[in-house]
């Protein structure tokens, strides 16, 4: 892929959440009659901008994608004319103050439940959770399981896919030392495996949870068998044919398809001896892989595809739909879930039960954005959803400067019957943006050490 296709579903996904936001705080504000003087989507220069409504609002798409804001008549910002102070954001009432502000979190954690809520209903293609053990030494192993197994049930919550599956066990890892999990073994057997989660932590230092109980995503073994070839690439012109069975490259026995691309892929431009079977006739060539740039990286090609699969793409993969009723009440649950979730995890990272390495920022993110873009709208819709919360848990979180400190500060209004002094109010922005300041840095950190570390 190339960056632009990084960038673009990122800037499209991350400005369609800022201004969601900020229409949820516009909205409020003018069914509060409070004067809106400018709609901002982004920061710095203006790129375009314009005048609308009676109240002359300015409308701005600004250079930095990273945030926006809404700009209301304020008494603290400059001189409001006697005719116009009823209007200002400071003459509401506490009520209508913290609606305004509370509203640009909502609104998207209400977008994060349509998206979810389309993606339910239209259906979704997701793996079966059917597992892979890696090690005779596992956690996975030493419970049981075995290579196969299709996970149904984790506890008394059904697993539908492999989406499902990973969900459920990050949640457990929190809270649950052990977990009870139904499978369906490869013979057909539903038996039930007790599971221990000693050990096994969420950290970006480490593997996925599901990896370090030593887990992966079933793979059934794929023959080499050619499916398809390329006219006038190099198994074209060295002999080979549709059914062909590759048996050796270099002398080195080929058991499955996965061998084959490794060995190819590593060595663009370099002659290989391949053997292979048709109709139990052993044949042999040489093939010179074409170095084929990926990602800035020269990998071989040799202009062969695989054979369709006898088990079937029904044995992968499973399509996950519902009605629109059942439908909305999972997408409801589904946003309540990721939303405490995420507020565990950041708990956590603050009492020191896990790293900070699990924070990511802007790079992290495009790259998510990229990634499911590429997969497909369905995943792209839950990837903005998933981006959606947490933009909404973030801005709730009690830090002044986010919209969660003005709502803290109008709780405590209501409590002692008085607005907060503007002295404690300057020092908590101080504070606040410090903080907000130490947490991007954090992000901007973790991101530069993935992309070195790979």
């Amino acid at each position: 892929m190339s960056i632009f296709e990084y960038i673009i579903p990122f800037v499209v996904g991350l400005g369609l959440l800022i201004l969601i936001h900020e229409l949820g705080h516009y909205s409020v504000a003018r069914w509060c009659d409070v004067k809106v003087l400018r709609f901002s989507v982004g920061f710095g220069r203006p790129l375009f901008k314009w005048r609308a409504g009676k109240d002359g609002t300015e409308w701005v798409l600004a250079l930095f994608p990273l945030g926006g804001y809404v700009k209301m008549l304020d008494e603290r910002e400059g001189e409001v004319a006697a005719a116009e102070l009823p209007r200002a954001f400071t003459q509401q009432s506490v009520w209508r103050r913290f609606a305004i502000v509370a509203a640009g979190p909502l609104a998207n954690l209400l977008l994060a439940v349509l998206l979810y809520w389309v993606v339910f209903v239209g259906g979704v293609d997701e793996l079966r959770a059917r597992v892979e053990v890696t090690s005779p030494e596992s956690v996975a192993a030493q419970a049981g399981f075995s290579s196969g197994d299709e996970i149904i049930q984790v506890g008394d919550v059904p697993i539908r896919s492999w989406q499902d599956w990973r969900w459920r066990l990050l949640k457990a890892v929190l809270d649950e030392p052990t977990i009870d999990v139904v499978v369906v073994s490869a013979d057909g057997v539903r038996v039930t495996r007790r599971l221990s989660l000693n050990g096994i932590t969420i950290d970006e230092a480490k593997n996925d949870p599901v990896a370090q109980l030593g887990f992966r995503p079933y793979r059934p073994m794929i023959p080499p068998v050619v499916g398809d070839i390329v006219a006038g690439g190099a198994a074209d012109r060295a002999g080979l044919r549709v059914g062909d069975r590759v048996v050796a490259i270099d002398q080195k026995r080929i058991e499955d398809w996965s061998d084959l691309v490794e060995r190819v892929s590593a060595a663009p431009g370099q002659p290989m001896q391949f053997e292979w079977l048709r109709d139990g006739a052993r044949s042999e060539g040489v093939l010179t892989p074409e170095p084929v740039d990926r990602d800035g990286k020269l990998v071989g090609r040799v202009g062969i595809m695989v054979a369709p699969l006898a088990e079937g793409r029904e044995a992968m993969f499973v399509t996950v739909s519902h009605g629109p009723i059942e439908g909305l009440v999972k997408a409801v649950a589904q946003t309540w879930e990721m939303s405490t979730f995420s507020l565990a995890m950041i708990g956590r990272m603050v009492t020191g039960e896990l790293s900070w390495k699990n924070l990511s920022g802007p790079v992290t993110i495009a790259d998510y954005a990229g990634q499911s873009a590429k997969m497909g709208l369905d995943h792209y819709l839950k990837f903005l959803a998933l981006i959606s919360i947490s933009l909404g848990v973030l801005n709730l979180l009690p830090i002044p400067v986010l919209d969660g400190g003005h709502l803290l500060y109008y709780v405590i209004e209501m409590l002692r019957g008085g607005p907060v002094p503007e002295r404690v109010m300057e020092i908590g922005q101080q504070v606040g943006f410090a903080l907000l300041v130490m947490l991007m840095a954090f992000a901007f950190y973790n991101d530069i050490n993935r992309l070195i570390s790979g």
